[in-house]
């Protein structure tokens, strides 16, 4: 063989070394390909609170204090690649209805897995003035205790992560609001999250007495005396664990991580029902809690867990929608098979050139 034949096979070799390289890479790499506009900036108004300490120099650190402060709202939700454009159309739908802005915190828990840089830029991207914080969640803590549902979306552990937000943020926060992506809010958040836990309710929630309570659990549940017990006593009703208002103080108190992560230890074992994170919840706080208006959660608007069809909404007033089940708006758009209430969500979306796709 030639010395430029040997150098042309080497040089050949090199580049499909490297070519298979830089594909691996990438493929291992989460990217989010979606471009995202940048939101206008909304800001308090007149008659809002000043939120303004100082570090223990004397310095004043605005955004350090709002992120710890009693006077802001706080807002916990679960940040990744799958659900950013639900996370971008809430954060913005908040600002917008809110009235005072700038007094939100919020707090992005992501899988430590995931790609935390790239997920913190897309949000600074289009919310430059934001204050927030990301907490990186660890799978393993979870992952072991998940047992399949009817839905694989649902068996994803960051899904679980709202059960162990009070590990996950500091103790300074001691009230905090938790939100699923797929929603936007009409009104303004503080009114949700200054809903009255009274005495003794760790959360609060709006609250569906007439939902069938017992299909959320297996008839072997109901067919064991002991675990059919838990709800003795107990007014129980079904409630949607994607909003929620949570006293993290008392949270820490009861030790209510461990008592969800006993049930699910126990389904492990034993099924007693098929839905994801939603029934742990119920058991330990089903007729325990602080019943929230309605109007806060008109959930359901993804459909059933299994066709994701259509719905309308629940009789009576409206301050946050709620795209729970299967069918997702933005997936109903970009399929050009929207139903008539993805319309309301797409005013939200911050996708850029959204205005030039149709409907």
């Amino acid at each position: 063989m030639s010395q430029s034949l040997v150098f042309h096979f080497l040089h050949l070799l090199t580049f499909t070394i490297f070519s298979f390289a830089a594909n691996a890479t990438a493929a291992a790499t989460p990217i989010i390909t979606q471009q995202f506009k940048e939101a206008s900036e909304f800001h308090n108004s007149p008659d809002c609170p000043v939120i303004i300490t100082t570090d223990h120099d004397g310095e004043s650190n605005g955004e350090a204090s709002i992120l710890c402060s009693d006077q802001a709202v706080h807002v916990a939700m679960t940040l990744d690649k799958p659900y950013i454009r639900g996370s971008m159309a809430a954060i913005f739908s908040m600002l917008q209805h809110s009235s005072c802005p700038q007094n939100i915190a919020f707090h992005f828990v992501v899988s430590d897995t995931g790609n935390a840089s790239l997920l913190r830029s897309t949000i600074s991207s289009s919310f430059p003035y934001l204050k927030f914080r990301l907490y990186p969640f660890d799978d393993s803590t979870v992952s072991r205790l998940i047992s399949t549902s009817i839905r694989s979306a649902l068996d994803c552990p960051l899904n679980y992560a709202r059960s162990y937000l009070a590990d996950l943020l500091p103790l300074c926060v001691r009230r905090v609001l938790y939100l699923d992506s797929d929603l936007v809010l009409v009104d303004d958040i503080a009114l949700l999250a200054a809903t009255q836990l009274g005495e003794n309710s760790v959360l609060a929630a709006p609250e569906y007495c007439k939902a069938n309570f017992i299909s959320y659990f297996t008839p072997t549940f109901w067919s064991n005396p002991w675990l059919s017990l838990t709800f003795s006593n107990r007014k129980a009703c079904y409630f949607n664990t994607g909003v929620m208002v949570i006293d993290l103080d008392r949270w820490r108190e009861g030790d209510y991580t461990r008592k969800i992560e006993e049930w699910m230890e126990l389904q492990k074992r034993v099924r007693i029902y098929e839905l994801g994170s939603l029934p742990p919840f119920l058991l330990v706080f089903a007729g325990n809690i602080a019943p929230a208006d309605r109007r806060w959660n008109q959930h359901g608007l993804g459909g059933d867990n299994i066709k994701g069809l259509c719905r309308d909404l629940h009789p009576g007033p409206v301050s946050l929608l709620h795209w729970s089940g299967k069918g997702k708006p933005w997936a109903r758009l970009d399929a050009k098979r929207p139903c008539p209430l993805d319309a309301l969500w797409l005013s939200y979306d911050l996708l850029e050139d959204v205005n030039q796709r149709n409907l």
